[in-house]
């Protein structure tokens, strides 16, 4: 019996903390689809790895083999996203990431431990036998 209760209590734990509502699942398509390009997870990336968590435009081209204006134009979508934010210091634009939209995404992705420690693989339990 008390076996049964253990099992069930690692099973149902993935269900004590609330889903999520309409609003921030909005919120979150959002963010996701942002980031769902290669372009700008480096950028995230790249900006992540400059001192202080900020870089310029300028330096962000050489490293993404890419244009300044497609670069602009990918920073343009995370920042539309809330991922970054944008500071103008003379003709130039530093971008530093946001540490809340970031935390958001990584709290809703964040599987319950219930859920990584159960026997069966998800994804083979939707695999055709």
């Amino acid at each position: 019996m008390r076996q049964l209760i253990q099992e069930l209590e690692a099973c149902c734990a993935a269900f004590r903390s609330p889903p999520i509502d309409q609003g921030e699942a909005e919120t979150l398509a959002a963010a996701l689809r942002a980031l769902a390009d290669p372009a700008r997870l480096r950028l995230v990336s790249l900006i992540a790895a400059q001192p202080g968590a900020e870089a310029c435009v300028c330096d962000l081209t050489d490293d993404l083999d890419l244009s300044q204006p497609t670069v602009s134009h990918h920073l343009r979508v995370l920042l539309d996203a809330g991922i970054v934010a944008r500071e103008q210091r003379g003709r130039w634009a530093y971008y530093r990431l946001r540490q809340e939209p970031l935390r958001a995404l990584s709290d809703a992705l964040d599987l319950p431990s219930a859920v990584t420690r159960s026997s069966p693989d998800l994804t083979s339990a939707a695999a055709p036998s």
